[in-house]
């Protein structure tokens, strides 16, 4: 018997949605870097990446890229969260690449690297507005990447890249793509040859390239999202790019119990004051409703706008860390107790749930 709650991985789906989206990217003089941490860093999805197009795999947990490499996968490992310095022996023994925006951990990079008699290849982020990692001023940018060129021995500038939208939501406009291409061309200049990856940012720096105005200079996307969710993460953004509508949203599927169906009011009895999480929830007096109760929490997938029920008429009013409450008034099917639930997942939620031990994972 399955063991719920289960999260399926239908590879054949995932497959589908990689050597599309790694496609239209090719098409567009881009390469790909397979994104796993999504995934708790799956090997077989980094085989599945490999299989698929991708030119590198990537994760900002260093972990993961030893479970890839362990597994045979043959293709450049790329840590993608700036290394900590602790880490650098392992980082620098299982990575080929690394994004670096940090002066101090580049020249431990590079100490480690020459200890380890290896060259390690570097790429330099920089900070187009959106303020996470990156070198914020264009001048600082050329002279670490003049001084590693020059200097550290140990380390290949390999090129510079950025990241948008992940903190501050900031758009990569046609504009901001154009930018980063000035800012490589600026480099090439005071290092005197071309860079080899100008990495232009992760599933959102799609929409520039589908509008056919990404610089020619742009040659790497880091891409996890798309190939994960299609256009279910898609539609919650102000993209709404009908490209993906050609992926398939069920690469993923939850499967939770049902442990209790019951008529209940809906607007709590008693004084109000916060919920399990600790915030004060808003509730809507809608009158008696039918329920279900199901065997999985925000302790699994995070927040409930997450996860997606796949049973017409039905809606995710709530959850406590365990349990999940589904209005069920409105559907025609009769649920009781031992019956399964299935969901669509956005990225959030396969992150957390690849993550519990609470969630078993079948692969088909």
């Amino acid at each position: 018997m399955k063991k719920r709650p289960a999260l399926i991985l239908d590879h054949e789906k995932l497959r589908s949605n990689m050597r599309t989206v790694v496609g239209w990217c090719n098409d567009a003089g881009i390469d790909v870097a397979g994104v796993i941490k999504v995934t708790g860093g799956m090997a077989s999805v980094a085989k599945d990446y490999e299989a698929c197009g991708a030119k590198w795999i990537a994760s900002s947990r260093l972990e993961q890229l030893v479970r890839a490499r362990d597994s045979g996968v043959d293709l450049p490992m790329l840590m993608i969260r700036i290394p900590m310095i602790s880490e650098l022996p392992d980082m620098v023994r299982v990575c080929d690449y690394s994004l670096q925006s940090e002066y101090s951990v580049l020249k431990a990079t590079d100490e480690e690297a020459i200890r380890a008699g290896k060259v390690h290849n570097v790429i330099l982020m920089t900070d187009l507005g959106d303020l996470r990692e990156g070198f914020f001023d264009k001048d600082e940018l050329v002279d670490v990447a003049k001084y590693t060129e020059d200097v550290l021995s140990g380390l290949h500038l390999a090129g510079i890249g950025t990241n948008l939208g992940c903190y501050g939501s900031v758009m990569p406009t046609r504009e901001k793509m154009e930018q980063l291409a000035s800012y490589a061309e600026a480099v090439e200049e005071a290092i005197g040859r071309p860079l080899e990856v100008i990495s232009g940012g992760a599933t959102s720096s799609m929409m520039p390239m589908f509008d056919k105005e990404m610089p020619a200079k742009i040659n790497m996307l880091r891409v996890g999202s798309a190939v994960f969710t299609g256009p279910l993460e898609d539609s919650r953004t102000c993209y709404g790019r009908t490209e993906f509508d050609a992926l398939s949203d069920e690469v993923f599927i939850l499967e939770a119990e049902v442990i209790e169906v019951a008529a209940k009011p809906t607007y709590p009895i008693g004084q109000l004051g916060v919920d399990a999480t600790g915030h004060k929830a808003h509730y809507t007096d809608r009158g008696s409703r039918k329920r279900a109760l199901l065997a999985i929490g925000r302790a699994d997938y995070g927040d409930i706008g997450d996860i997606v029920p796949q049973l017409p008429g039905s809606e995710v009013i709530g959850a406590s860390g365990d349990h999940t409450i589904l209005d069920i008034e409105d559907c025609k099917v009769h649920l009781k107790a031992g019956d399964v639930v299935r969901f669509k997942l956005r990225y959030s939620a396969i992150m957390y749930l690849t993550s519990s031990e609470n969630v078993t994972i079948y692969e088909s």
